[in-house]
């Protein structure tokens, strides 16, 4: 027989206690985080343990355990839904379902419609704050992660929320978590003077007066999006899309571009033609020049000397969870490398993390660029992050088995990436740990180009010229 109860004291945790002989490990397992009993004790006839309810991971700081299932190992026992401050838990049986913290109260449509009205119609003036958002409150990262920093550097005084899907996500020194949903989370973001996102906005956002939409967007395009999407890829034009990407480009008042080309595309992708655009370079790229990655490397466990190649494909319109077009295990043993694999932010809820010798999965890791920063070489497809690794100078390879399916099919691009690709197109484990041990030097006349076009601004200093230009223009 197990008994279970939550606890608070000192800290979130699951409580079991159980008869006879200890289980030999109390853990619980999730997609891509994992703990086990702090303190497992027992002599044969009773045990306990105590699992807590958060987690460390990549060398930050102890935060709650993402929302989501985990597989309790070791024991079976049963607690009904119960609020912790800091998450929601239920277990029944070997599954423990945790829910961000957001009172019960709030937690349906009706409530929700209810505080979106609170929020649409409140009185009173606008707050000197600034509301980011990063890929949908998943993590406290990209470029708004990189503006909230040089903003904070020169006006202090400014308050800085950040939208989290929960309290799993850590938020940069000195900024306030809101968590999406609580009526906190309602009550910044119709308050703040100024509000950063890198993706849409969601629930019905309505701008209120004074309020200014700074969109960072999150990379330069090279597969179509938005408008360009309706036709012909999808079977003709998507009137539904149509209205929505129109309807979501008016929420804009500021859009931020990488390069010209950037700029260009993405305005025409989202009907964007009669408001401003910043070619400034993307703040997020910043640390690719006047970073050195030795705290990231610590944090995975890598030696400075190891090489370490990063594979990061884009995600699929036709699939949920990332692509498996090379075994990291066997792409390792073959190069005598630390492989990284980075899924699309996409595919962070879906699918498990890869595990094997020198593999470690870091599709949960919180900035994407202190990865590119320690990568020795990039392994992409059709991701945008091409034109971000770029800035180091750093050799590319574009593993691309799907290549006619994704152009034909699925997405199509806004040019011919075989022509233009600082790196080898392969399509094959084979031909790529062949194109890994040669010369890169081959492309060094097309990586020149590519630079010129694509990483004119990326200097170090974008973050700086976008918030002079918040600062210059008032916005906070």
């Amino acid at each position: 027989m197990t008994t279970a109860q939550f606890v608070t004291d000192p800290f979130p945790a699951l409580e079991l206690r159980g008869t006879g002989p200890r289980p030999a490990e109390v853990a619980l397992v999730g997609a891509r985080a994992r703990v086990t009993a702090s303190s497992l004790t027992g002599r044969g006839k009773t045990w306990r343990a105590v699992v807590p309810l958060q987690v460390a991971r990549w060398g930050g700081p102890v935060l709650p355990l993402p929302s989501g299932d985990y597989e309790l190992v070791g024991a079976v026992a049963s607690v009904p839904l119960t609020q912790l401050g800091t998450l929601r838990a239920a277990l029944d049986d070997t599954l423990l379902r945790i829910d961000p913290p957001i009172d019960p109260a709030y937690d349906s449509g009706e409530a929700q419609d209810a505080l979106e009205r609170r929020y649409a119609t409140r009185p009173g003036g606008l707050e000197n704050a600034v509301f980011y958002e990063s890929f949908y409150g998943r993590s406290a990262s990209c470029n708004p992660l990189a503006i909230d920093r040089r903003l904070a550097e020169v006006r202090p005084d400014i308050i800085r929320y950040w939208s989290v899907v929960d309290l799993s996500v850590q938020v940069p020194e000195g900024a306030v978590p809101v968590v999406e949903g609580s009526p906190e989370w309602w009550r910044a973001r119709g308050a703040a003077r100024l509000i950063v996102v890198n993706d849409w906005l969601r629930r019905r956002f309505e701008r209120r007066p004074g309020q200014r939409v700074l969109q960072t967007w999150h990379g330069t395009p090279v597969k179509r999006l938005a408008l360009h999407r309706s036709f012909p890829f999808g079977g003709g034009l998507d009137v539904r899309r149509t209205l929505a990407v129109l309807r979501e480009s008016r929420r804009w008042n500021i859009l931020l571009a990488q390069n010209p080309y950037g700029a260009r595309i993405l305005r025409k992708a989202y009907g964007f033609l009669t408001r401003p655009t910043w070619v400034e370079g993307y703040p997020r790229n910043d640390v690719l020049v006047t970073g050195d990655g030795a705290a990231t490397r610590r944090a995975l466990g890598i030696g400075a000397d190891e090489k370490v190649l990063l594979y990061a494909p884009t995600w699929r319109d036709d699939r949920a969870e990332m692509v498996d077009f090379v075994d990291p295990v066997q792409l390792a043993a073959d190069t005598g490398s630390v492989v990284l694999v980075r899924g699309h932010s996409r595919t962070l809820l879906p699918g498990r993390d890869a595990v094997g010798p020198r593999v470690i999965d870091v599709t949960a890791f919180p900035d994407m660029s202190q990865l590119l920063l320690i990568a020795d070489a990039l392994i992409t497809d059709y991701s945008s992050v091409m034109f971000d690794y770029s800035v180091t100078g750093k050799p590319m390879y574009f593993l691309v088995p799907d290549l006619e399916h994704y152009r034909g099919e699925l997405r199509g691009f806004y040019f011919d990436l075989g022509e233009r690709a600082p790196g080898p197109l392969v399509r094959t484990r084979a031909e790529l740990v062949e194109a890994l041990a040669a010369d890169p030097g081959a492309y060094a006349e097309k990586y020149a180009h590519w630079r010129s076009m694509f990483n004119a601004r990326d200097d170090g200093h974008a973050a700086e010229r976008v918030v002079a230009r918040i600062i210059d223009q008032r916005l906070v």
